[in-house]
């Protein structure tokens, strides 16, 4: 979104035409919708700017339920925001520390401010960039106790706040079209300046689910959150904000509930053995935590192969962090092999998850020309290092 976007955007004749759109579909309804707005004399680029916002609206639904309906975004700011699920869940630990001001450092359209205001806290939220600080304002505005400043998160003064909470851009600056930043120094804030931060107060900071673990700090609490299947942050909590005795956590959220399996360190792997009735695939947090090993053993299932985070038990444990699958069978990992067996079993709706193995499922899907009713989950892993396909069936 460019500022001149935004002027068209934030006046009263924009947000009333933005909030009388009838709901977002895609198609000729879009067309209608354009068509419709330029003959009542509203200019292409008020049309453009409203329909945006109606789309972005319409897909940030997703993330913040009804508040959708009364917030603004940019592209980008949408896709770095903070699920309000777990932006609650953030602001908690700032509550139950009993740190009232909370500076939202890198606040971005304000997702996670809109959760500490939401729980009386006084949130200072600052962003370098004009565009998302005045969006971010806007989002805010229903509540007294938040407030948005334009600055860098580096001059922030900290005097002025019980703790932090960092969400450092981990992207190339823009609205829309972003690429990643590979080296934490180039965040903004970079982690350098986050890490000296925590070393002085209460800190929580918000980073990418693939964080390499070697930046880990010893004296951090590590969470990998997972919603609905897909790890979507890893949060590093210190000082008050992190809990005693825990320095690794999988928090699963899905279907309604919320878990989680907590560690003082990383766990080790339990040993692996003989492939039973039933196989589990641990929740990608679990696996990030590297809490494969207590999982297994809350299970009393062993490893199917060595370094592989496949499970497998004679019993049938129910547990949010991980998927269960009843094994049918095991087959060869040969393609001729595997698209004879399958037509034989009359599947044509297969699911293939891999992991130990260089394999892309995506290829080896129509080499296998699937025909039929039935359906199934095709595992290709290793079993005492040697390749095979597991044919299994998704339980729950």
């Amino acid at each position: 979104m460019q500022r001149t976007e935004l002027e068209q955007l934030m006046t009263a004749e924009g947000l009333n035409l933005l909030d009388s759109l009838p709901p977002y579909t895609t198609g000729a309804n879009i067309v209608r919708s354009v068509t419709a707005l330029r003959k009542r004399g509203y200019s292409a680029d008020l049309v453009g700017a409203v329909m945006t916002q109606a789309r972005l609206r319409a897909k940030a639904v997703a993330k913040f339920g009804d508040f959708a309906d009364r917030m603004l975004f940019t592209e980008a700011g949408l896709e770095q925001a903070t699920r309000l699920n777990v932006a609650a869940l953030h602001a908690g630990r700032f509550r139950a520390a009993g740190l009232d001001r909370v500076a939202d450092l890198g606040c971005g359209i304000g997702a996670d401010a809109l959760a500490f205001a939401g729980l009386g806290l006084d949130v200072t939220a600052v962003d370098h960039d004009e565009v998302t600080a005045a969006l971010a304002s806007y989002n805010l505005a229903p509540f007294d106790t938040a407030r948005v400043e334009l600055g860098e998160a580096e001059a922030f003064e900290l005097s002025r706040v019980d703790a932090v909470y960092f969400d450092p851009a981990r992207r190339t600056a823009g609205h829309s079209n972003t690429s990643r930043l590979t080296d934490p120094d180039d965040y903004s804030p970079s982690l350098r300046h986050v890490f000296a931060v925590a070393e002085r107060m209460p800190v929580g900071v918000k980073l990418g689910p693939g964080l390499d673990r070697e930046l880990l700090p010893d004296d951090a609490e590590a969470q990998w959150v997972s919603v609905d299947g897909h790890v979507v942050e890893t949060g590093l909590w210190f000082g008050l904000l992190a809990r005693p005795g825990i320095r690794r956590s999988a928090l699963v959220i899905a279907k309604g509930r919320t878990d989680e399996l907590t560690a003082a360190a990383d766990s080790a792997d339990v040993d692996a053995g003989e492939l039973g009735e039933f196989l589990y695939e641990p929740d990608g947090s679990v696996i990030r935590a590297r809490l494969i090993g207590d999982l297994a053993r809350h299970l009393g299932a062993r490893m199917v192969s060595d370094q592989i985070a496949y499970l497998t038990s004679d019993d049938l444990i129910a547990t949010p962090f991980a998927t269960a699958f009843r094994v049918r069978e095991v087959l060869p990992y040969n393609v001729a092999t595997l698209k004879r067996e399958l037509k034989a079993r009359g599947i044509g709706r297969l699911e293939i998850k891999k992991r130990g193995v260089d394999l892309d499922p995506a290829a080896l899907r129509p080499k296998l020309s699937l025909q039929g009713t039935e359906e199934a989950t095709l595992f290709v892993t290793r079993i005492a290092g040697r390749h095979a396909a597991i044919l299994a069936d998704r339980l729950g």
